[in-house]
């Protein structure tokens, strides 16, 4: 350990420092205007394969800014393609709680702590959406307030509020209902995030429920609660423009036995940890659930176009286009 030293340095100071350890830029203006809406910062770790392993980070020799901006922007385009697969999921998987369990065991199953494993943290579940459905009754009463101040008639008022109160089903819920205290549960997994739906998936108490519920996805209840888990930190890393591109996966996900993916991976480093079995899941699920979407198509037209030396760090098997899930594409 070892107090931090490193001063905070210009645009200028920035591009100086690139070419001081031997990275060659053509031209010095576009470069300059990179770094002025992307910081050098932002583009370290798709310097580092770049780079020699010293402590100066020299440049290997030939390493010119433009293949790393070209990394860069392939990852902006990749994580723009995972982002909609997961959107897809997300709601599929949604769906999919709902359709099984709110017919079986009614609208407020979600507020019913016996629909959940003990140990599962039941009141946290429900105190943010206590908290959005309170929020949205005080915005609704400033709101009713502005408008009696404004003069308008009673007529305009009413119908603005009533378009007000749609826009957001919390806020009708709260101004229209007053038993039970809580929205049903469709509306309620709506307001979830994928980790909230990945955890209460988990926590689902009968297991015959889950493999109901993972049948949608022809996968073993515990194999979706797997995905759920690892797209959840896929998905953040989107939402935070996180670089996907030569990354790690800290949440390994499981894969049914029968898949072949592992044998196909199998001279890769820890391919359990790298995208392209992320990107297999993606490209089976998105086959399965909106085929018409052309989803896999799209990402094995950007994938295609990419030098096999780009695909390696995230994975990527020599012949994977022709491997199980990314060799068929299904037109619905």
């Amino acid at each position: 350990m070892r107090p931090f030293d490193k001063p905070a340095l210009s645009v200028d100071q920035q591009l100086e420092l690139l070419k001081k350890r031997g990275l060659r830029i053509a031209n010095e203006h576009k470069a300059m205007c990179l770094l002025e809406v992307v910081t050098l910062f932002r583009l370290s770790p798709y310097m580092r394969p770049f780079q020699e392993t010293r402590p100066d980070h020299a440049f290997k020799p030939g390493s010119a800014l433009k293949d790393i901006v070209e990394v860069y922007r392939f990852d902006s385009s990749l994580r723009s393609l995972v982002m909609e697969a997961i959107e897809r999921v997300e709601v599929a998987v949604r769906a999919a709680i709902n359709n099984h369990l709110s017919p079986r065991l009614g609208s407020s199953w979600i507020t019913d702590p016996k629909s959940f494993h003990s140990s599962y943290a039941h009141g946290e579940l429900l105190r943010p959406l206590r908290l959005k459905l309170a929020d949205e009754a005080r915005k609704l009463k400033r709101e009713l307030t502005r408008n009696q101040r404004s003069g308008r008639s009673e007529h305009a008022i009413r119908q603005h509020m009533d378009n007000r109160a749609r826009d957001n089903y919390f806020r009708f819920y709260g101004a229209t209902y007053n038993d039970p205290e809580l929205p049903p549960a469709w509306a309620m997994l709506e307001e979830m995030s994928l980790g909230t739906v990945s955890t209460l998936f988990r926590a689902i108490a009968r297991s015959r429920d889950k493999k109901a519920i993972a049948s949608r996805f022809k996968l073993p209840f515990e194999v979706l609660e797997s995905w759920l888990h690892t797209l959840t930190f896929i998905r953040n890393c989107c939402a935070h423009h996180s670089r996907l591109w030569n990354r790690e996966l800290p949440v390994r996900p499981a894969l049914p036995k029968s898949w072949t993916i592992a044998k196909a991976c199998q001279n890769q480093p820890q391919p359990s940890q790298r995208l392209y079995v992320v990107l297999t899941m993606l490209a089976y699920l998105t086959d399965l659930i909106s085929p018409d979407a052309q989803w896999k198509a799209r990402a094995l037209k950007l994938l295609g176009d990419q030098d096999a030396s780009r695909l390696k760090p995230m994975g990527f098997p020599n012949g994977w286009a022709a491997q199980e899930h990314w060799a068929e594409i299904h037109l619905g």
